[in-house]
C-alpha cells in the first residue's frame, strides 16, 4: 500500500466518504490528475492531521487551524506552498457543505498566509530573440534535434503556451497554412493559438525533415515532439531541452518555459495589444490572473521613462537651464 493510500485508510469512515465525494467532483470538473493528486494529499494531510489529536473533523475550531498552518511554517514551506496546502483543505470543506456533510464551513475568514508580491521574471525582447534563435545559430551535434528545439522555442515565445501544452501537442491540432494551432489547457480546456511566419517556418522545417528522421527511431504516434529516441517528448523532458539553452545563451538566471509565457504576453501588451485577448491567448479563466502582466508594463514604462527623461533621475540637478 503507498503512503498516500495508508494516509487515506487510516482517516475515520466519513472523512473518507467526505474526501472520495470531493475528489469525484473535481473529476466530474474535468480537473488535471495532478490538481487531484495534489488535493488528495493536501486534504488527507489536514485530516490525518486532525485525527492524530482526536479533533472531529466535521468541526475543527479556530486554534486548531492555525496549530496545523504553524506546522507548515515550522517545515519552512513557503508562503505559496501555505497558500496551496490551504486552498485545497477549504475546496475540500466548501465541497462537504455544499452535499450536507457539515453544519457550517470551519475554514470561513482563515486567510492563507500573505505571499511576497514578486512580479514574474520577464526576457526583453532581444533576449527572447537570443534564445529562441540559439538552435539555428549556434554549433550542434544532432541536426534533427536542433530543429526540434528550434520550433520549440519559438512556438513557445510565439504562443505563451503552457510547456505541459507543448508536450500535448498533435500533428492534427496544427494548421501550417493559417498558421494556428489548438492545445488542451487546464481543466481539459481547448483554446487556439497565432503564431507568426518565425514560428511556421521552424514548425515546417522540423516536420518536414527532422521529426520523420526521430520517428524512425521509436514510435512516437501523432505527438508532434519526439525525444532522442522517436518517443513523445515529455513535459519534463522539454524542460530539461529548454533548459539546456537557458545555459547556452548565457540567459537570465531562473529563466524557465513559463519565462517565455510571461516574456509572451508582456510583450503583446508592451505591443498595444488588449487585456482580454491576451488573456483568452494565455487560457485564464479569470481576468484578473491576466492584469499581472499590466504591472510588468507598467514597471517597463517606469524605467523607459527614468532613463528618457532628463528630470526623471533621483540625481536631477534642478537646473532650469535658463
Amino acid at each position: 500500500m503507498g503512503t498516500e493510500a495508508a494516509a487515506t485508510s487510516r482517516l475515520e469512515p466519513g472523512a473518507r466518504r467526505a474526501l472520495g465525494s470531493f475528489l469525484d467532483g473535481l473529476r466530474g470538473r474535468n480537473a488535471s490528475p495532478g490538481t487531484l493528486t495534489e488535493y488528495r494529499r493536501h486534504a488527507t494531510e489536514f485530516l490525518d492531521f486532525l485525527g492524530e489529536r482526536g479533533v472531529d473533523w466535521r468541526a475543527p475550531d479556530r486554534s486548531t487551524v492555525r496549530s496545523y498552518l504553524g506546522t507548515l511554517a515550522d517545515r519552512g514551506l513557503a508562503p505559496t506552498s501555505v497558500g496551496g496546502r490551504l486552498a485545497a483543505v477549504r475546496s475540500f470543506y466548501r465541497h462537504a457543505l455544499r452535499h450536507g456533510r457539515i453544519a457550517t464551513d470551519p475554514l470561513a475568514g482563515v486567510r492563507a498566509p500573505r505571499r511576497p508580491s514578486r512580479l514574474p521574471r520577464v526576457l526583453s525582447v532581444d533576449e527572447a530573440a537570443e534564445l529562441v534563435t540559439a538552435p539555428r545559430r549556434l554549433p550542434v551535434r544532432d541536426e534533427a534535434l536542433a530543429r526540434r528545439d528550434g520550433a520549440m522555442l519559438e512556438l513557445l515565445y510565439a504562443t505563451g503556451m503552457r510547456i505541459s501544452e507543448l508536450a500535448g501537442l498533435t500533428i492534427d491540432r496544427i494548421d501550417l497554412a493559417r498558421r494556428r494551432l489548438r492545445v488542451v489547457g487546464k481543466g481539459n480546456k481547448e483554446r487556439a493559438l497565432l503564431f507568426g511566419t518565425p514560428a511556421a517556418d521552424a514548425l515546417r522545417g522540423y516536420l518536414g525533415t527532422a521529426r520523420p528522421h526521430l520517428a524512425a527511431r521509436g514510435a512516437g504516434g501523432e505527438a508532434v515532439f519526439l525525444n532522442a529516441n522517436g518517443a513523445p517528448l515529455s513535459a519534463r523532458g522539454a524542460r530539461l531541452v529548454i533548459g539546456r539553452w537557458v545555459q547556452a545563451v548565457g540567459a537570465p538566471s531562473r529563466t524557465s518555459p513559463h519565462t517565455l509565457r510571461h516574456s509572451f504576453a508582456t510583450h503583446l501588451l508592451e505591443g498595444g495589444a488588449d487585456l482580454r485577448v491576451v488573456q483568452e491567448l494565455l487560457g485564464h479563466a479569470n481576468l484578473q490572473t491576466t492584469q499581472i502582466y499590466t504591472h510588468l508594463s507598467d514597471a517597463t514604462l517606469r524605467s523607459a521613462y527614468r532613463e528618457a527623461h532628463p528630470r526623471a533621475g533621483r540625481g536631477s540637478s534642478g537646473r532650469s537651464g535658463r
